[in-house]
This record gives structure tokens, sequence and C-alpha cells, in this order.
């Protein structure tokens, strides 16, 4: 089920912090969490916000989740069908493998912990977090795509992860997995 992920040290650390900084906000009573700018905060190299863990209160579809603090979160590199509000008789309409898209990320995602990592865009037009999510050790964006339930939708500047999300969109082709199988005229 998880595809090959490469953890590197640097997102290691930060995950570590991250626990260290809960354990210190447990431990003293101090709200640390509460204090975060999500559109100020950086590393000490000043080249990125930091990785962030944070829980998953609700799915919006494939590509877009809604965490603690009622932060909107769109994947990076990835686009999956839409799910149209509101129609004429009041209820959605599903493009073509939208709705299965949204169950998998929902079953990968809603209630659990995750961690936001920013490429070179903070925020995209609607002000929606851009990131790269990580539950455990699945990196979403590529899982996804691997699996059919999404393509890739590249946006410059951010395209840190292109060549391995396009490999796995060919793998995904290659296979006849999900949209690839169902959707054949998408």
């Amino acid at each position: 089920m998880a595809s090959n992920v490469r953890i590197t040290k640097k997102n290691l650390l930060v995950v570590i912090m991250v626990v260290l900084i809960l354990i210190w906000d447990t431990v003293f009573g101090k709200n640390l969490n509460s204090k975060i700018d999500w559109r100020q905060t950086s590393i000490a190299n000043n080249q990125s916000a930091p990785n962030l863990s944070v829980k998953v209160t609700r799915v919006i579809d494939g590509d877009t989740i809604i965490t603690e603090g009622n932060k909107k979160v769109r994947y990076i590199g990835i686009n999956t069908a839409e799910i149209v509000y509101p129609t004429p008789k009041g209820k959605p309409y599903f493009e073509c493998y939208a709705k299965e898209a949204y169950e998998e990320n929902k079953k990968l995602v809603e209630g659990k912990t995750v961690t936001l990592i920013k490429d070179v865009s903070d925020v995209d037009k609607y002000g929606r977090l851009l990131r790269y999510v990580y539950v455990g050790d699945v990196f979403v964006n590529d899982f996804l795509v691997r699996q059919g339930f999404a393509k890739i939708m590249t946006v410059k500047p951010d395209t840190k992860y292109y060549q391995q999300f396009k490999i796995a969109q060919n793998e995904a082709k290659e296979k006849n997995l999900g949209l690839w199988k169902n959707c054949p005229n998408d």
C-alpha cells in the first residue's frame, strides 16, 4: 500500500522537534501551538516554513483538507476530480472518480495527525496553504497519484516532486489503476 518514500534527516529532525515541543507544551502547560503564525513561521535559514504536524479535522475532497485551527490545505502537485456544490437538485455532483478520491483521502488522513511540508509558495490565490502531506511514512500526494486517484498538476514554482509524481502517474496509467481505468475520456 505504501509507496517508496524517502524520509530525509531534515524531515526526521523536524518531526523530533515537533514531538519535543508537544511534550514541553504538555509538561509545562504552555499552549505553544496556538502561537504559530502559519504564514510567517520560518526555519533558521529562512528559506521555507517548518514542517508542521497537525490533526486533520475534515476532508473536503481528494486533494484538500481542513486541519485544526480551521486551516484549509491544498495538496501540492496533484489534482483530483471535483465534487461540485450546489447543483440545481441540491445534491453534489461528482466528476468521474471524485467520490473515490475523496473516500481514499478521507481514509488516509481524516482524524489523523499529518505532517505538512512547504515547497516554495505558502498559499494559493484562494488563501489555502499549499503543502506536501505525510501521514506516518506515507507521502499522501504521491500515494494518490500512484494509485490512480489523482493526476499530476504542476504549478510553478512548486515543482520539487514533479519527476516523482510523473513516474507515479505513468505507473498508474500502465497498470490501468483508478481513474485511468474508470475515466477513459478524462
